[in-house]
């Protein structure tokens, strides 16, 4: 079945060279769809093979005519065919992350497989019939391109396009040199990113607005600054005098007890020495015979505390 088909296509290709087909049929030979940035969510849907190229690109024109035979085969394959000028719709080429031409999608509902087979007709007519783009992995969801991140690359492509197209301008228009239209994107650069960046701190205040508090000026704010450290000044001198006064008192108060133990050191010194004196006369002293009267008040008191033990009468050596 392969090989009949492709002999068919050989067989159609000569005769249009030898020009036995007529003008006709070969205009309603190619049903290649032209996509563009307008309509290119038309692949989501059914099962699309996808070809980006560029007019200039030596390897799209080789494949031009392989593609336009695929698409007389679209309703025997049930599968569209089209493509996509990068040259006239760069945001798609971004979209895609396009870097190499041409570039061949497999789309089947929602889904983008990248197919890096053999270009030739054969090759691609196996890759619909066989299933062979299920073999492949689908581009992940961080690029897929009907994704929000992609769309925004999409925008820098466009961007990166617009401006080649200015320098063109400049440089055969208006004759302008290299070095200057080089000098006049980094001025627009600079006072574009200024403006962007003012923008963003309007659109950061309106959505968080500072507090009443916060919003003080430089000077304000400095003289605040002055006053805490003037306060805290302040507080360290009361907490050194304190510290000092709280010295001065120990010391004083250390000076009168070291005075009074003086004093009563010396007080005691002079009560332990008659004490002493005494008791060194006492013992020299010969112990009289007690009196009767003398025994009598001691019986007396004897009998009155008779917890009181009697006292032997010590002789007199």
């Amino acid at each position: 079945m392969q090989l009949g088909r492709a002999h068919l296509t050989a067989l159609l290709v000569v005769l249009g060279a030898i020009g036995w087909i007529p003008n006709s049929v070969e205009a309603v030979k190619s049903q290649v769809i032209e996509l563009n940035e307008g309509n290119w969510d038309r692949m989501l849907n059914e099962e699309w093979l996808v070809e980006f190229y560029a007019p200039w690109c030596p390897a799209c024109k080789n494949l031009a005519p392989v593609w336009d035979d695929l698409s007389t085969w679209s309703d025997d394959l049930n599968i569209k065919t089209a493509k996509v000028d990068v040259t006239t719709s760069p945001g798609l080429s971004g979209r895609f992350f396009v870097t190499a031409l041409p570039t061949i999608f497999h789309v089947l509902n929602g889904e983008f497989r990248q197919y890096k087979g053999p270009r030739d007709l054969n090759s691609l007519m196996t890759f619909i019939e066989e299933k062979k783009w299920q073999q492949l992995e689908p581009v992940s969801a961080w690029s897929k391109p009907d994704s929000l991140q992609m769309s925004l690359v999409s925008q820098f492509f466009k961007l990166s396009h617009f401006l080649k197209e200015v320098n063109t301008m400049l440089s055969k228009e208006y004759g302008l040199p290299v070095w200057g239209s080089y000098a006049l994107f980094a001025i627009g650069t600079i006072l574009l990113g200024a403006i962007l960046g003012l923008i963003l701190v309007c659109v950061i205040d309106f959505m968080f607005p500072p507090k009443s508090a916060q919003r003080k000026s430089f000077s304000e704010h400095k003289k605040n600054l002055q006053h805490e450290k003037v306060a805290e000044e302040i507080k360290g001198d009361e907490l050194e005098d304190e510290d000092e006064q709280g010295v001065q008192d120990e010391a004083e108060e250390e000076d009168e007890t070291s005075e009074g133990e003086k004093n009563s050191g010396s007080d005691s010194e002079e009560d332990s020495e008659p004490k002493e004196d005494e008791k060194k006369e006492e013992e020299s002293a010969p112990v009289a015979p007690p009196s009767p009267k003398e025994d009598d008040k001691t019986k007396n008191s004897n009998a009155g505390s008779p917890d009181v033990r009697k006292r032997k009468p010590r002789k007199a050596d």
